[in-house]
This record gives C-alpha cells, structure tokens and sequence, in this order.
C-alpha cells in the first residue's frame, strides 16, 4: 500500500451538512459512487434525516476528499476507505482563500467558480470517466447549455488547457478525455424543430485550427432553438468553405480561430465576397468571427465579432430573424464570456 499523504482540510466546504448530490459535485464523482463506497467500504455520513436522507458532514466529506486523493493516485478503493476511515481527519475549518481549488500540486487552477466546475476538473485529473460524464449531463440538464458551458465547462476547459501547458507534456491525457466528453455530452442535446426552408447557420474553424469544441457548444445552442446549423469541425479548407458557402446560401458563416496563427484575414474578405441565389436575386452571408484568434486585426466589412455563446446565439437569432445584413457593431454584444477551450 502506498503512504498516506498528509491530511489537508478542504478549502470550500460550508459548515452546514451537504446532500449526497452537492458532495458529488464538489468532490467530482457521482452520486452513484458515493452510495457505491458507502455499501462496499462502510465509508458513509454519519447523519441522516428522517432515517432516509444522507447529509455528510464536514468530516465525512474531508474522508472522501482523502479517498478520492488515493484512488487517484492508484491505490485500490477497499485500501484507500481504510486509510481515509483510520485517519479520522478532524472537521476542517472555513477559510478565505474559499476560492483556491485543493488537491496539492496535481489540482487545477480554477479560481472563483461553481461546486460543479471543481468536481467535474477533480474528476477530469483522476480520469474518472463516468464521473465526468454524470457530471457534465447533471450540469446541463441543472443549468441550461449555455450557463453550463459558461460557468462550469468552458472554465475548466480552460484550466486543464492552463497545467497542460505548464507543466509539459502532462495532463493532455485529462484534456483529451474531458474534450472528448465534453463533445459527446453536445451532441445528446436534443435539437427542437425549426421552420422549413430556413437558410442555414454555416459552422467551420478556419484551416490548420483544429479546437471545435466552441463551435460543437454553439451548433447545439442554436439547435436548441431550431435554429438550423451546418456543422464542418475543425480545419475545413479554404476551397471547400468557399464550396458550402455557394452551395448552402447561409444565414451566416462562423468562423473560429483559436490563435493568431490560423486567424486569416484574407479569408474572411473572400467569403464576406461571395455571392449565392439565382441570377437577379444575388445574396450575401454575414460573417461572424469567433475565438480569441480574432483578437487583433481591423474589422473587416460586413463582419461581425462573436464575444461569448449567450451574446453569440443572441446575435445569430436576431440576424435569423432579420435578414442577412449584420446588426450595427456592438447592438448585440455582451462583455466577453468564456467562448473556448
């Protein structure tokens, strides 16, 4: 058996008992876990109310944070519940830097967000597949896919994407799986119904990016409100974005770009330039840049920039409903927002 670190206290757990839900996503494993090790390994809340309802202490929940820690570190469950049962860690204490996420060096760097976001990058660190995915379908039906994406994923995405690329070539293991499920979590959103004979929404990361991530979130956005979509993923060439442009006559054409390598301006002009329709009856698509790629650079005409998904969809909504002629710089546009991995 592996030694057993040094207890920590948890830095974010209120002093009241917690439901078995709000435990699991604090500690980042599933509800179903929890009962699981409680059966098993005897590792469960001292109170109940009414005979029926768990309500896990302080305690209790610093024992599971000590479980999780070993788990992670491999050693078997049965082992780590007696580890984490004889420690008997003593009740942690509420401090202020609430905020900073726990787990020593192997923790990611999350800042101020909500339980769910650190449960679901505790249980992303550990691999713990089936966690993540009970957690990131537990977020979007509790939240909604934009406030999901907003406040839990997306901000996690980001901190995997922050100690993968300070620490080498570690941790792309946890930032390939939660891509992963992240992605499938999107497209089990259902889509609604939209009006027949709609132009389309044309999706595409420019060529040589290959995060789609964003562009998945917001094609599942717009689905939800039967907005309908033309998804291309990452890396479509240039000639065939021309192609699908001329053969779709969209409503507007996304185009994301991660960084300013892939941020090709001229591009952009040469879309914003084609024409599609009948002769007599020529029409345009709005272009809508998307991703931090974007940053700098001037605005190109008939473009318009996309600063975070609810601002985004609001955006594509109303040019749906309006026409193909982008609204003024800025009439739909909210502060930026978590609009990437």
């Amino acid at each position: 058996m592996q030694p057993v670190p040094p207890t920590t206290p948890p830095q974010d757990l209120p002093a009241a008992a917690l439901s078995t839900g709000a435990v699991a996503r604090r500690l980042g494993v599933s509800p179903t876990t929890l009962r699981s090790w409680e059966r098993r390994y005897a590792i469960g809340p001292a109170r109940r109310e009414d005979g029926r309802h768990r309500r896990w202490t302080a305690q209790d929940i610093a024992r599971l944070e000590l479980m999780c820690r070993l788990t992670a570190q491999g050693v078997p469950p049965a082992e780590a519940a007696r580890a984490a049962q004889d420690t008997a860690p003593a009740a942690p204490a509420v401090r202020e830097d609430a905020g900073r996420a726990p787990g020593g060096p192997n923790s990611l760097p999350l800042g101020e967000v909500r339980p769910e976001c650190r449960g679901l990058a505790r249980a992303a660190v550990r691999l713990d597949a089936p966690a993540v995915e009970e957690l990131l379908d537990a977020a979007l039906a509790e939240h909604g896919l934009v406030t999901a994406w907003e406040e839990v994923i997306a901000p996690t995405l980001h901190a995997v994407g922050r100690k993968w690329a300070s620490a080498g070539e570690r941790y792309v293991e946890v930032e390939h799986l939660l891509s992963w499920y992240v992605s499938s979590a999107l497209r089990r959103i259902r889509t609604a119904p939209g009006q027949p004979h709609t132009p389309p929404v044309l999706l595409a990361c420019v060529p040589g990016e290959l995060h789609s991530l964003p562009m998945e979130a917001l094609a599942a956005a717009l689905g939800e409100r039967g907005l309908p979509v033309r998804m291309f993923g990452p890396a479509l060439p240039a000639d065939a974005l021309h192609e699908a442009v001329r053969r779709t006559g969209p409503r507007a054409v996304v185009l994301w770009s991660q960084s300013r390598t892939t941020a090709d301006r001229p591009l952009v002009r040469s879309v914003a330039g084609i024409e599609w329709g009948l002769r007599g009856a020529r029409g345009h698509s709005a272009v809508l840049l998307a991703g931090p790629g974007w940053a700098s650079g001037p605005q190109d005409p008939r473009t318009e920039r996309l600063f975070g998904l609810r601002s985004g969809v609001d955006l594509i909504a109303a040019l749906a409903a309006a026409g193909t002629t982008p609204p003024a710089t800025g009439a739909v546009r909210a502060a930026p927002a978590a609009y990437g991995s």
